[in-house]
């Protein structure tokens, strides 16, 4: 859109597809702001001229808003004026259109003055009898009605997209974040937000990367060495792995630490690749001949943990998953000396989608009640 500002002439032009459907007209004398409203309503091609002095003409067929290739007037007032300026028109007051939109009169005297300077043209005649809008301000609250409008249709639709967002939140965990700490947060969850629908899946951390990225999921927990290739994500728990045996395991009774290169040379009962429990141990034992095949290769926390309870052979496992069967001697831990055994447990997003609405309440609450 091009303009001469003093006495010159300029015409915008611009084409908008229509979000809703029907066809009508509109034809008017105005500013700038008019031909750029005629120009974005519609699902035709809207024309307006506009002179120096700020007065013109726009039409437009169609109805509903399409892009505009010009950007907006600086002649065009901000919302809130536009409101102030529709309610002198409906209460014939200043001071009871301060009133209703919630600012004092003399605040809303100078906003109107502000609009005429900024438009040019004056929109308000003042009396003891109250205000009475000029044949300008009569046709520029004509466009302003028609503004409002459609930034309240706008804001109704961006509500509803976020009512949409929240009505439903979508988690999928590692195990032992899915098993041990995820049913606390969630309950605090519910206490917040009671009409947000939750559902977890849990898997290992590669499956949760996976469902991250696909989009299946709106936050995500790992409990690997790091985060995972095209996410982001935050601490909010620390973990330690644990060596368990029964009580009846030879393990059970000794009464020097295990040694990392032992406890590599050792079959073991342990989770399938891709879990965070294999990727710190693999680590911690690296530098020690790597593991030992294992005895078994279980998908889950419980059954691993299943297993070493009924004497199958030694099992790694995290600390919060065999509190209660150290407690009921169902478990015994076995020390071990000189190997990293230990993870933080991380909340994880796709890169540069940071979480929003219930997933980020979700994420402050663990940070309010950390574990580990």
């Amino acid at each position: 859109m091009s303009r001469e500002r003093d006495g010159g002439t300029g015409t915008g032009t611009g084409t908008g597809t229509g979000a809703r459907t029907g066809e009508g007209s509109g034809t008017g004398g105005g500013t700038a702001a008019a031909a750029i409203l005629a120009a974005s309503a519609g699902a035709g091609t809207g024309t307006g001229t506009a002179f120096g002095t700020g007065v013109g003409a726009g039409t437009g067929a169609g109805a509903g808003f399409g892009p505009v290739a010009a950007h907006l007037s600086h002649r065009v007032p901000d919302l809130g004026a536009l409101e102030l300026l529709l309610a002198v028109a409906r209460l014939g007051s200043l001071g009871a259109a301060a009133r209703e939109v919630g600012i004092t009169q003399p605040a809303a005297s100078s906003r109107i003055r502000s609009m005429e300077r900024q438009l040019g043209v004056a929109l308000v005649d003042r009396s003891p009898r109250g205000s009475r809008l000029t044949d300008a301000g009569a046709l520029v609250t004509d466009w302003a009605r028609r503004i409002v409008e459609a930034a309240e249709s706008f804001d109704a639709g961006v509500q509803a997209l976020r009512g949409r967002r929240d009505s439903r939140l979508r988690v999928v965990a590692s195990m032992t974040i899915a098993e041990y700490l995820l049913p606390g947060w969630l309950i605090a969850l519910r206490a917040e937000r009671p009409d947000t629908a939750v559902s977890l899946q849990a898997g290992n951390s590669a499956v949760v990367a996976q469902r991250l990225l696909a989009g299946e999921a709106d936050l995500g927990f790992v409990e690997g060495l790091a985060v995972p290739d095209g996410l982001d994500g935050t601490v909010v728990a620390h973990d330690r792995l644990a060596v368990v045996v029964a009580p009846s395991h030879p393990w059970a009774r000794r009464r020097a630490p295990i040694t990392p290169s032992e406890l590599a040379a050792t079959p073991l009962v342990l989770r399938e690749h891709g879990s965070g429990t294999r990727q710190v141990l693999d680590a911690a034992l690296a530098g020690h001949g790597g593991l030992a095949r294992p005895l078994l290769e279980l998908a889950s926390t419980t059954a691993v943990k299943a297993a070493a309870v009924s004497g199958a052979g030694p099992a790694v496992l995290s600390e919060l998953a065999i509190a209660e069967e150290l407690s009921s001697r169902r478990l015994v831990a076995v020390p071990v000396e000189g190997a990293r055994l230990s993870r933080d447990l991380r909340a994880v997003w796709p890169t540069g989608h940071r979480p929003t609405g219930p997933a980020r309440d979700l994420l402050s609450l663990t940070r309010a009640r950390p574990a580990g």
